[in-house]
């Protein structure tokens, strides 16, 4: 199929799919998905590194016990990856690589996917593999793009995509404002559920883009954008498989016949929730979350800043206002350049030329734009009735006026698909695809990000933003920080977009963003959150007292997967199978993922 012709293949729906786009998107799923098939220009390659085996494995062994979990999850369900890999785009998402890959599309690829339909089959497949010491690697939907997608950190992992054929959504209650859902439940879907059901007074907080797994994102500690915007302070009771084959159930759930699995976290004892997220310590199977509560009513706001060297005075006002909770929601400080790129629009539109796009042709084109010229844009919400929004609003008002310059955009002068209104709908809990627009920025755009944590300090934002941009500039990538602030704390989400069909790119890209991990961890701020090729980096910067941590872990580690088959290398930690064999990347490996074997199982 030309990519023409995929372009114009119509986009699946949820009522069709699991993965699939929700009717009220519909129309726009169709635009965005013309819009990234106009700009892609990477060639259908055939496979070049066949056949994919998991290390250790005998190719015949392996063959025959594939045959043999076919036969206990049905031939249907098990599919060897040795056809040639389709792209396809966010919401026609591959299983078979990473859609954005970063390194080369065949390095981090699994041999095999296979699609339980049940918990007790992941345990089918979890004993199946230990019997055979083939690595696997769960996933919950796959669209974890930007973090690697479906890729496993191990080439040849067999991968466990629970999504395809567990994604009920098993309770929700208007009582407790809660739910209980299985990995294959998107945001999409469960807010379509809860609409479904007639629950006004019910919220669903959502990310950026709706279509990914409710269970993926919370276990990798991803965030919304309504005060509910801590996925993981919000979820309540976990059913996971360990790597040995048990189930368990954590908090309330571990007691039979509760009724408070999903109201009360901890139940009684150690509380070991924390240890199943972004790790390699089990699968999740089940998990429940908390729901907001229908606020009254919510106003969203939008304030532009003139200035670069405003971002100091601006996060300081903004930090006392977010602890006071005056700013309701995580909310987003934008850079220009954003506001640019989330206009879909390529970056040759604007500008041709290497480095980064000059600042003067920045502000040229967003003096164009229908929230006029600025550096810095600030997106919130206010919650409640009128008058509480109201009382909240003005006390914004005052201290974002404060600085000279700034400007509160008036709603009513923009049109139906300005970015803001995008914001506002997520911000409300309504599910959108608005911003994967920023991605066209490059032909056959890919991004990752570098996502260091800080206080709430304008000094803090200041440092990290040189920091970026020194290294941005360096590089010749274009820069789209922005902040997203928390309780006590911000994230600087740094997306760098790259054409992933340009293997200098991706290895400027790379090597950027290494030298931006070591710049920040020499000043105290670590990353939140990685892509897989950088998670061993990323891990050893935690390094206090010689690696305590990571001991800490690889101990969890080698008690609970004794024979290192659940997603080895997941977040830097190594089963004592793949320790000291080369398996690490650092900055000299390159696009090399891959180590020197697996120690054979009697060591």
């Amino acid at each position: 199929m030309s990519f023409a012709d995929e372009s114009q293949s119509d986009v699946p729906l949820l009522s069709e799919k699991h993965s699939g786009i929700p009717d009220f998107l519909l129309e726009k799923a169709r635009k965005a998905k013309v819009s990234v098939f106009e700009t892609r220009t990477k060639p259908k390659a055939s496979r070049n590194r066949l056949p994919v085996i998991p290390h250790g494995v005998e190719e015949q062994v392996f063959v025959d016990a594939l045959g043999e979990l076919g036969k206990q999850l049905g031939t249907e369900n098990v599919e060897r990856n040795d056809k040639p890999l389709t792209d396809g785009w966010y919401m026609e998402h591959p299983n078979t690589h990473d859609l954005m890959a970063v390194v080369d599309e065949e390095e981090l690829v699994p041999s095999a996917m296979v699609y339980p339909g049940s918990t007790e089959e992941v345990q089918q497949v979890v004993l199946w593999a230990n019997k055979y010491h083939i690595p696997i690697f769960p996933i919950s939907m796959g669209r974890n793009l930007g973090y690697g997608g479906a890729a496993p950190r191990v080439r040849g992992s067999v991968l466990v995509d629970l999504g395809r054929r567990m994604n009920k959504i098993l309770d929700i209650s208007p009582q407790d404002y809660t739910c209980l859902i299985e990995p294959g439940v998107s945001f999409f879907a469960l807010f379509e559920a809860v609409k479904a059901k007639g629950y006004d007074h019910l919220w669903v907080d959502v990310p950026d883009v709706g279509g990914g797994s409710v269970i993926g994102n919370t276990v990798d500690r991803g965030v919304g954008y309504t005060p509910y915007g801590d996925h993981w302070a919000c979820h309540s009771g976990l059913e996971v498989v360990l790597p040995t084959g048990e189930v368990i159930r954590t908090g309330m759930g571990a007691l039979p016949g509760n009724n408070t699995w999903q109201t009360f976290p901890y139940g009684f004892g150690p509380y070991s929730d924390g240890i199943f997220s972004q790790s390699n310590f089990g699968i999740v199977t089940k998990m429940g979350m908390t729901l907001m509560p229908n606020p009254g009513g919510y106003e969203s706001f939008m304030y532009t800043f003139q200035k670069e060297d405003d971002l100091d005075q601006v996060i300081e006002i903004i930090r006392p206002l977010r602890i006071g909770n005056i700013l309701e929601n995580v909310a987003q400080l934008r850079h220009v350049t954003q506001s640019l790129a989330v206009g879909g629009q390529p970056r040759t539109k604007f500008y041709e030329g290497n480095g980064t796009i000059p600042d003067d042709i920045v502000h040229k084109v967003a003096a164009t734009l229908p929230v006029g010229d600025h550096c810095w844009a600030y997106y919130g919400m206010s919650y409640g009735p009128p008058h509480i929004r109201q009382y909240k609003l003005d006390i914004i008002d005052a201290e974002f006026k404060k600085v000279p310059g700034a400007r509160r955009i008036d709603p009513a002068t923009l049109p139906e698909d300005e970015y803001f209104w995008a914001r506002d709908r997520i911000a409300a809990g309504i599910p959108d695809i608005h911003e994967l627009r920023w991605v066209n920025w490059m032909p056959n755009g890919a991004h990752i990000a570098f996502s260091p944590v800080s206080p709430i300090r304008g000094a803090d934002a200041k440092k990290l933003y040189e920091l970026a941009k020194r290294r941005h500039d360096e590089f010749g990538i274009d820069l789209f920080p922005a902040f997203c602030v928390g309780l006590r704390e911000m994230h600087l989400i740094v997306e760098l977009v790259y054409d992933r069909n340009d293997p200098k790119r991706r290895k400027d890209v790379l090597e950027c963003l290494r030298n931006l991990i070591d710049d920040a961890a020499a000043c105290g701020y670590g990353e939140y959150r990685t892509h897989l090729v950088l998670m061993d980096q990323v891990a050893s910067t935690y390094n206090w007292n010689d690696g305590a941590l990571m001991k800490f872990h690889e101990k969890l580690k080698d008690a609970l997967d004794p024979n290192g088959i659940m997603a080895p290398g997941r977040c830097g930690i190594w089963p004592k199978q793949y320790r000291n064999r080369g398996w690490e990347m650092t900055k000299t490996s390159g696009e090399n993922t891959q180590g020197d074997g697996v120690a054979p199982t009697s060591q």
